[in-house]
């Protein structure tokens, strides 16, 4: 995926059926966060095969140059928050100041990714088989980490084992994505965001429902653990 305007437009659409189903599958107002991903990954593909199209003079410059900025601001500005926000909400209440760390320090990130976005200038080219994107970024490696951090980071502490698991291959799927070449890193991410799209729809599917008096059970016990 995210190898051709083709195969982002093809993996747009799955995801955005992926996206409707995941949607329906939310019992309560704290899922729904979660939910969202896959439509937004979904999005961002169909963005970018617009950012492809302008490359290759099949849209207007224009229009292409618009996805490229639309594109990053997604990446940058939209998913550092989100993710950790998502896992945020499912957490119990008693346990979310750890989770809630990260939320903090994905908007930091975001915040920062775009305003460089913002300020400019931005490129977009194709190199082999990916768009790489071309942002003056300030301390651009450091940011990275911190970007891995706070989207990894809240998985890594969060209350349910699932969702610890999922933390870890996350990390080791980052990281290999960045070793395959690190200049394509931003657009070899959506190959990711399908596979964790199927993943959020199968949580949300197949997941426990909780109840208030299981949360409340859980609270209580951990309270008087301490």
């Amino acid at each position: 995926m995210c190898f051709s305007p083709v195969m982002d437009l093809t993996a747009g659409v799955t995801i955005g059926v992926v996206a409707v189903d995941t949607l329906r599958r939310v019992r309560r107002p704290q899922e729904l966060p979660l939910a969202l991903l896959p439509l937004v990954f979904a999005v961002h593909q169909l963005i970018e095969a617009f950012v492809w199209w302008g490359l290759d003079g099949t849209v207007s410059a224009t229009v292409g140059h618009r996805a490229e900025w639309l594109y990053l601001v997604v990446a940058f500005g939209l998913l550092p928050v989100l993710v950790p926000f998502a896992v945020d909400a499912l957490e119990p209440a008693t346990r979310r100041w750890r989770t809630s760390v990260f939320v903090v320090l994905g908007t930091v990130v975001a915040a920062l990714l775009t305003s460089a976005v913002v300020r400019g200038p931005i490129a977009a080219v194709v190199e082999g088989h990916h768009v790489d994107y071309q942002v003056d970024l300030w301390h651009g490696d450091t940011l990275v980490v911190l970007y891995v951090l706070a989207t990894c980071g809240s998985m890594l502490v969060s209350d349910h084992p699932h969702v610890r698991a999922y933390g870890l291959v996350n990390l080791a799927a980052v990281g290999t994505l960045a070793w395959i070449d690190q200049s394509a890193f931003v657009s070899l991410w959506c190959l990711w965001a399908a596979i964790t799209s199927v993943l959020i729809n199968l949580h949300l599917r197949f997941a426990p429902q909780e109840t208030s008096a299981d949360r409340a059970r859980t609270g209580t016990t951990r309270a008087a653990g301490r």
